[in-house]
């Protein structure tokens, strides 16, 4: 039996974009423990500065497709989840410009998550593409302190998917360039 650090590995080299969705419609539970795994994230100064929108209702994930140019696979996703900074949230002056990073992180475990829970998610950049955030944020309704930055169409995978080797030793550099 392979041990807790083999089984992360694996899931990690194993997650793959996933881009076609059969019609099965992942459930509330499954979309809970996705966003657990996003709030498991590191973030700068462990502000935590993200929230999220789950979304599973036919009309709006449709809405949205139709806004965004590279995210048409969310006619067919079950669900979405959308990663946002909230700029309400008191950060630190020193650590204020890192809550896309920290919403890079959540979003991040979104995706290894969703590999380890058996269903396919694929992840679509909202900033800092002003038409891309600006059309989520009005079909979503988010307030002006509510920055989307990513979103996730998630589902069960339509394909057989295979994940890409994207080891490259040549771009590493021991001690120094």
């Amino acid at each position: 039996m392979p041990g807790i650090a083999e089984i992360v590995l694996e899931n990690i080299f194993q997650r793959r974009s996933v881009r076609d969705f059969n019609s099965r419609i992942p459930d509330r539970s499954m979309l809970t423990l996705l966003l657990k795994a996003a709030m498991a994230a590191p973030s700068a100064r462990n502000r935590q500065p993200w929230a999220f929108v789950a979304i599973t209702e036919r009309g709006t994930m449709d809405s949205l497709a139709h806004g965004l140019p590279f995210t048409k696979m969310l006619y067919q996703a079950g669900a979405a989840i959308v990663t946002c900074g909230d700029s309400s949230i008191e950060i630190q002056p020193d650590a204020a410009d890192l809550w896309y990073q920290d919403a890079a992180a959540a979003t991040e475990n979104i995706l290894l998550a969703a590999h380890a829970l058996g269903l396919g998610a694929v992840w679509s950049a909202l900033f800092p593409y002003e038409d891309r955030s600006g059309h989520v944020r009005k079909i979503l309704g988010l307030p002006g302190h509510v920055n989307p930055f990513s979103i996730v169409p998630v589902g069960y995978p339509a394909g057989d998917d295979l994940p890409k080797d994207k080891f490259k030793p040549e771009r590493i550099h021991w001690e120094r360039w």
